[in-house]
């Protein structure tokens, strides 16, 4: 007995003895950090992917998003060269290229103009709102060419209202409201009167005579 203790005794006190408990203690330590550290590197992963998965959606959504204004400065430069073709082509200069154009097609249809009165609207940024009020005489053909060339023409009309005032034989009387546009800069501090506009017509149905 006392052997077996004094074999026990000097197992306890053997340095290799130590050394196999340490390495036992420092293995188990290592297990145990070596798991959790697994875990905790799980959990981060799924955490990373969840967090990229939703960027990635939210990276989408913003490309569905942003598709409309893709090339938007290219559309509107385009929609600026437009209107600024618009207005050199079918935006009259001034009031004697109306009054010309308007007596040109007078001519042109046969009808007779009469009671020419107008009126400008408020100045605008980029245009002027310049209204006719006339009474038009001439048979039906005739004042429906006239109202279809005011409508085609290059110049840029618009018929605002027009309605039938008499008609007699084969004349019909018809009242018409159209209306152009000027450049502010081509609008006159003051209007002529509207006399001046009647014998502008008037003179130019005489020189296309």
């Amino acid at each position: 007995m006392t052997e077996k203790r004094s074999a026990w005794q000097e197992r306890l006190t053997s340095p290799l003895t130590w050394h196999y408990v340490a390495f036992s203690l420092v293995l188990a330590v290592f297990i145990v950090l070596a798991t959790r550290f697994a875990l905790d590197w799980a959990a981060l992963s799924a955490h990373t992917t969840d967090v990229l998965a939703g960027k990635q959606v939210e990276l989408r959504a913003l490309q569905l998003q942003t598709r409309p204004l893709r090339g938007l400065d290219k559309s509107i430069d385009k929609t600026r060269d437009e209107i600024q073709d618009f207005y050199d082509k079918r935006i009259p200069a001034n009031y004697s290229s109306i009054l010309e154009r308007i007596g040109e097609l007078q001519v042109k249809s046969g009808v007779r103009l009469s009671r020419m009165q107008y009126a400008q609207g408020l100045a605008g940024r980029d245009l002027t709102e310049i209204s006719m009020d006339a009474g038009v005489t001439g048979e039906y053909p005739q004042i429906m060419k006239f109202i279809n060339s005011l409508e085609r023409d290059k110049t840029f009309f618009v018929i605002r209202a027009m309605g039938l005032t008499g008609q007699q034989g084969g004349l019909v009387n018809l009242r018409l409201r159209v209306s152009t546009w000027l450049r502010p800069e081509n609008v006159p501090s003051g209007l002529p009167p509207a006399s001046d506009l009647r014998n502008n017509i008037s003179g130019e149905e005489a020189q296309q005579r």
